[in-house]
């Protein structure tokens, strides 16, 4: 069995069991890492209030790390409450002593306060984090009020909407962290934009928006903060890129909260479990950009299935697999370098034709890439990429959704969540196996990823990406995909090749599930 890997907690403990360390153990636990607690600080705290904070000393912290270093080198530290600013920049040389034997992920929870009202540090110790720490960072994770320390503003005197965090991100940025997620789960739904949603803003190098998931009403509340931040360090020490990171950890909260129980007379902890990963219900929505529309309407299911799915480049090659039997087909045909008002004219005529064929065999058309276009001849359904959606206004994207069977392409966690925001006719898991047609940044998803794509998307999923003989078509289908899609594997004739994939997407259909499993990193 291969050992788990290892993260650092640099934080304090919680005599009353509910934050702190003993919080992130629990995530840690959920996570199905090895948690390293190095304590930081000693509270004296319950569930109402801390009563007493003490730093530890410098060599008992020097010690515990030393210790560590020698025989449990971490993938990930996380660091939350730290006492003053001579154990900050103890923590930033211990990092960058690791950092020379192999990448470290840092995840700096800046905890300044208690959420009693208790504050934890001065203006040397945000000093401290701003110079020696937030430069080191891989992803820093402040709520709100946190973030306006941290910017050297008073969050008595701000009062910041939605529409300035992003911003605020932004000056974090600047500090030299690679990432920032600014929590909002413990802003007030009396005065939030989105009062059925806790938002919290990203900023990755491979990801922008609002993270979205509902609001879940409860007082025991105690060590949210702490979870999030260790779940997204465990999540980097899996190997997860921060965004898909930051989807892990809010799925953990979520769950964690639901979880919580009292303790003693106030707020009791929040206990995350190992079991969060496989709950449809807890996957967050990922916004477009700055805006924070989320709709609380669940998708509508489809009456049918998308079932065996081809993708062709010409209307010759469309006519052959709509003849074949094929009912869900994609026109992909990609715009030459030299594209001129001729070659515009033809794909006009191409795609108009193709919608007429599709019609008239009673199959349903997805127009690849030329959405436009594909709308003004009265296509049934289109198929985007995300960085083509990106390109669109917030309600040209809400538009198109909501005019024709929308198809997305996603490829990571981080993906997925933004394409279920516009509740998608489907949405693409792809590559499944390793894939010539096109350059891809993306690790294979595999049959396991796929699985949990089918799991967790809240519409139907289609399988692309090197599935080229009927034995793939029906592992895809045991997995679990709506719609299996074959680019290159239809042949030279695709009515001796169709009964082949049509009958192994049945089999597959009729075999045991694939079991559900931690997603692997596809980036």
């Amino acid at each position: 069995m291969t050992a788990p890997p290892i993260v650092w907690s640099i934080a304090g403990t919680d005599s009353g069991g509910g934050a702190g360390l003993s919080a992130d153990q629990r995530a840690a636990d959920a996570l199905q890492v090895h948690l390293c607690p190095v304590v930081a600080a000693v509270t004296a705290q319950n569930s109402q209030a801390v009563t007493h904070v003490h730093p530890v000393g410098l060599e008992a912290l020097e010690h515990q790390l030393r210790a560590l270093a020698q025989d449990m080198p971490p993938r990930a530290i996380k660091t939350g409450l730290l006492g003053n600013a001579a154990q900050i920049a103890c923590v930033a040389q211990w990092v960058d002593r690791l950092r020379e034997q192999g990448p470290v992920a840092l995840v700096v929870d800046p905890v300044l306060g208690a959420s009693t009202g208790a504050a934890f540090a001065n203006d040397d110790t945000v000093r401290a984090y701003r110079s020696l720490l937030l430069p080191r960072a891989t992803l820093i994770t402040p709520n709100q009020d946190e973030a306006l320390r941290l910017l050297q503003r008073d969050p008595q005197d701000a009062h910041p909407s939605l529409a300035d965090i992003p911003t605020q991100a932004r000056g974090l940025l600047a500090t030299g962290c690679d990432a920032v997620c600014i929590t909002g789960g413990d802003a007030s739904p009396a005065t939030d934009a989105n009062p059925t949603w806790a938002l919290d803003w990203l900023h990755t190098p491979q990801a922008q928006g609002w993270l979205a998931a509902p609001r879940w009403a409860t007082p025991h509340t105690h060590g949210t903060g702490c979870t999030f931040a260790t779940s997204a360090a465990a999540a980097l020490a899996r190997g997860f890129v921060t965004a898909d990171a930051l989807v892990l950890a809010k799925m953990t909260t979520l769950h964690a909260l639901r979880q919580g129980q009292a303790a003693g007379q106030g707020a009791g902890p929040v206990r995350a479990q190992a079991d969060f990963i496989t709950d449809p219900s807890l996957l967050p929505r990922l916004s477009w950009g700055e805006v924070a529309h989320f709709s609380d309407a669940a998708s509508v299911p489809s009456a049918s299935r998308l079932d065996l799915y081809a993708v062709v480049d010409s209307l010759e090659r469309l006519q052959q697999v709509l003849e074949a039997g094929v009912r869900t087909v994609q026109l992909r045909i990609k715009t030459p370098a030299q594209a001129d008002a001729k070659w515009s004219a033809h794909l006009r005529q191409t795609i108009a034709a193709g919608v007429q064929a599709a019609r008239a065999a009673g199959a349903t058309l997805f127009i690849n890439d030329h959405a436009a276009l594909a709308l003004e001849v009265g296509a049934q359904g289109i198929h985007l990429g995300q960085d083509d959606l990106l390109a669109l206004t917030e309600a040209q994207r809400l538009a198109w959704a909501q005019a024709v069977d929308l198809g997305i392409s996603s490829h990571s966690l981080w993906e997925l969540c933004r394409a279920a925001t516009l509740n998608p006719r489907y949405i693409a898991c792809g590559p499944v196996w390793p894939t010539t047609t096109k350059d891809m940044p993306w690790l294979p998803q595999g049959l396991d990823n796929l699985a949990w794509w089918c799991a967790m998307a809240p519409c139907p999923v289609v399988a692309i990406g090197g599935i080229l003989d009927a034995e793939q078509v029906q592992q895809a289908a045991q997995a679990g995909a709506d719609g299996v899609a074959v680019v290159r594997g239809w042949g030279v004739e695709p009515r001796q090749t169709a009964p082949q994939f049509q009958q192994a997407l049945q089999a597959g259909r009729a075999l045991k599930a694939v079991p559900l499993a931690w997603p692997h990193p596809s980036a």
